[in-house]
């Protein structure tokens, strides 16, 4: 049964299906991510100069202004989405286009909310603007533990108010208070008896989604630092792995030893394969096989390791990601993943063949050996009573927590080295 894709996801590829045919035509036209990343800088820029151009020329009657810079937010809140389709569609995708669009992207946020603050200040909204400054505090922690948690290897993209979230709350909100200003009127006001301020006004409309998203910001700050907590706990215990792909693959070989025993997968769940979708690696040099897990795109790749186009005899497999949740770029494993979690040790056991195992569990041995119909090295597994050419490992979860997952089966996907054909081989856990 196909795993049902988060809300989240189905909007972002119901919107990703409108735009293509725009982001096309940009790149007929020739313009890269870079530059669409810069037009979305600038039309920010436009927007916080709407803002300050309101306080300055506007009273505190007049919301077209706020209304203008709503609409603006939204149109530039696309080009976040442009970019990256762009890079994916053009296959322009490149680390430093990664490090470009995160950092122009806290330029633009940056320079919106000055523009915000100083048009709230300026007509004397103090606690709008108190609300305002305390949600761009957020919403920098909020990139910021994101951004730091990654460079400690850890992924970190939980909750409610991402970048997304953020523009479409300000551009609607902006929008909505410019739109209703004049069916309301500038002078409405909401009052409570026995209170003797009034509780809304027309400005509110603005000013009241600002302030739930300074708490909500902040909180979703507060609990993706909580969870790289709990993850870095986990690095640090020395009987702990660093991190939960590396975890699964454990259970995944401690049910190898036991399974590869005593019980055979029947021939009939060769036909019953995953239905997951999952991104297969293309052109990737010297690929020898790759490693996934769900509900995380992001696949681990194994490839010989040539240097001057000859294999290096002793470091003969290299262990890198392919982060397609991040433009599919890729990644070297960070030190800890390399030494305690993805990371292949190989032992020399001829000239051309070698043991590996995976530094996680050392139970689980595979074979290097170079072919001698077509001098290719492939990768052997012997699982249930078959020598299998490895094409790909692939753990199945249902369930659990994110440290202790519910792993509901193993498969090896490869090529029955006695027969030639295709296999598909479960170990139920």
């Amino acid at each position: 049964m196909q795993q049902a894709l988060p809300f989240r996801t189905k909007i972002q590829l119901g919107i990703y299906s409108l735009i293509n045919p725009f982001v096309r035509l940009l790149i007929r036209l020739g313009l890269t991510p870079n530059m669409v990343t810069t037009i979305g800088l600038v039309l920010n820029i436009g927007v916080a100069l709407i803002f300050i151009m309101g306080a300055q020329q506007g009273n505190r009657g007049d919301f077209s202004y706020v209304g203008w810079a709503g609409a603006l937010v939204l149109f530039a809140g696309l080009f976040d989405m442009l970019d990256g389709q762009v890079a994916r569609l053009g296959k322009m995708s490149s680390l430093y286009g990664a490090l470009f669009d995160s950092v122009l992207d806290r330029y633009s946020e940056l320079i919106m909310f000055l523009g915000i603050c100083y048009y709230l200040i300026a007509h004397h909204y103090f606690f709008g603007s108190l609300f305002a400054f305390i949600a761009l505090i957020g919403s920098m922690m909020v990139s910021y533990t994101r951004a730091r948690s990654e460079g400690l290897g850890i992924e970190n993209k939980g909750g409610l108010m991402q970048r997304p979230e953020r523009v479409i709350t300000i551009g609607v909100s902006a929008l909505a208070c410019g739109f209703l200003a004049p069916v309301l009127g500038p002078d409405f006001k909401v009052f409570i008896p026995g209170i003797p301020v009034h509780i809304f006004e027309t400005m509110s409309i603005f000013t009241l989604p600002l302030t739930i998203m300074a708490f909500m910001t902040n909180i979703t700050a507060y609990n993706r630092l909580i969870d790289a907590k709990k993850a870095l706990s986990q690095k640090e215990k020395p009987s702990s792995f660093p991190n939960t792909l590396m975890l699964t693959f454990l259970i995944l070989a401690s049910t190898v030893s036991q399974s590869m025993a005593a019980n055979a997968v029947s021939d009939d769940l060769q036909q019953d394969k995953t239905k997951l979708v999952f991104p297969t690696p293309r052109n990737v040099p010297n690929q020898l096989f790759y490693l996934q897990r769900d509900p995380n795109p992001n696949t681990i790749i194994c490839a010989l390791n040539l240097k001057n186009g000859q294999l290096d005899k002793h470091d003969p497999v290299r262990v890198f990601w392919i982060r397609y949740t991040e433009q599919s770029q890729q990644k070297e494993l960070s030190y800890i993943q390399r030494t305690f979690a993805y990371g292949i040790k190989a032992r020399a056991l001829s000239n051309e063949e070698y043991e590996l195992n995976f530094v996680s569990y050392k139970k689980f041995p595979l074979r290097l050996v170079k072919s001698e119909r077509d001098s290719g090295y492939y990768v052997y597994a012997n699982v249930n009573q078959k020598k299998v050419i490895l094409r790909r490992l692939y753990l199945h979860i249902e369930g659990g927590t994110m440290w202790v997952p519910n792993v509901k089966y193993i498969q090896v996907e490869g090529i029955n080295a006695s027969t030639g054909e295709s296999t598909v081989e479960r170990i139920m856990v």
